[in-house]
């Protein structure tokens, strides 16, 4: 089959399907100038310099290295794929873009709307945002499973994209929510701090798990988490704040999901018993 030819033949576009498209259209331009504004290119402080700083890379035990919002850029490079995709011979009204496109926009105006509240320093209401973020990623990694049949190029790219940004996400939300708590004035011992650490990265295991489990075998999922677990490992080990048990804690963390999203795929590959229908793996013909 060859790249990104439908796999069904598509019911005709509607107006619905063609505004659909457009709002997303908007709503990634709309991600860009928010990413722009974060990272300081359109003036003012970057995100990690704003709010007093409580984002920055050493802000917290949770916080990842710089090097970890790298991430971005290749999660921003598939959100605008996924924007040409959908405008696609035959894939406005593809059951994929109808199922996921509204969602799609939501989080594109809410990554931007994260980056707004946290330069103004509305650190309280960025968690809110963030965590609303990241529901509505994992609405749109349930609704992918559940639409297993989609063209090649189009399961890429929301597989992929997705799993990342999802993946990041629930990093980020553990790394936001914790900044928060610190400026509200909580500030218990090196050693509490160190064991509220290690709690908050098992969940957060837990929740990479979950949504391996949920999204049927996502490995970009577990490259995003490991990918920014393992930066927080990082930043532990070797910069400051220094926490050598919170760094091996993340390191182990990250080695798991690994291990835990390398194992999920290969039992998709290999269509394990009890699965009724099996999502295609990454780059792999879909049904």
């Amino acid at each position: 089959m060859q790249v990104g030819r439908p796999t069904t033949a598509s019911a005709p576009a509607t107006s619905r399907d063609v505004i659909r498209a457009v709002v997303v259209t908007v709503s990634e331009i709309a991600c860009v100038a928010g990413s722009l504004l974060g990272a300081g290119v359109l003036g003012g402080p970057p995100v990690a310099q704003s709010a007093g700083g409580a984002l920055a890379a050493d802000a917290t035990l949770i916080a990842p290295a710089g090097p970890a919002f790298a991430i971005w850029s290749v999660i921003y490079l598939g959100l605008a794929v996924y924007t040409v995709v959908q405008w696609l011979p035959g894939r406005l009204s593809a059951p994929l873009h109808r199922r996921i496109g509204w969602w799609v926009a939501a989080s594109m105006l809410l990554n931007a709307g994260w980056l707004l509240v946290v330069r103004a320093g509305w650190l309280p209401v960025s968690v809110l945002v963030i965590v609303v973020l990241a529901l509505v990623l994992g609405v749109i990694v349930r609704r992918r499973t559940q639409t297993p049949t989609a063209p090649r190029l189009d399961a890429i790219v929301v597989d992929g994209t997705f799993g990342l940004y999802v993946g990041w996400v629930s990093v980020a939300t553990c790394a936001n929510v914790t900044a928060w708590l610190v400026t509200t004035g909580i500030n218990p011992g090196l050693g509490v701090s160190e064991l509220a650490a290690v709690l908050v990265l098992l969940t957060a295991l837990g929740i990479g798990l979950l949504l391996l489990r949920a999204s049927r075998g996502n490995l970009a999922i577990a490259l995003a988490m490991a990918w920014g677990i393992g930066w927080i490992a990082y930043g532990r080990l070797t910069g400051a704040p220094p926490s050598v048990i919170t760094g091996v804690t993340a390191a182990a963390v990250a080695a798991i999901l690994l291990v835990a999203g390398t194992v999920a795929v290969l039992r998709r590959r290999t269509g394990p018993a009890g699965s009724s229908r099996p999502v295609a793996p990454l780059g792999s013909p879909t049904h």
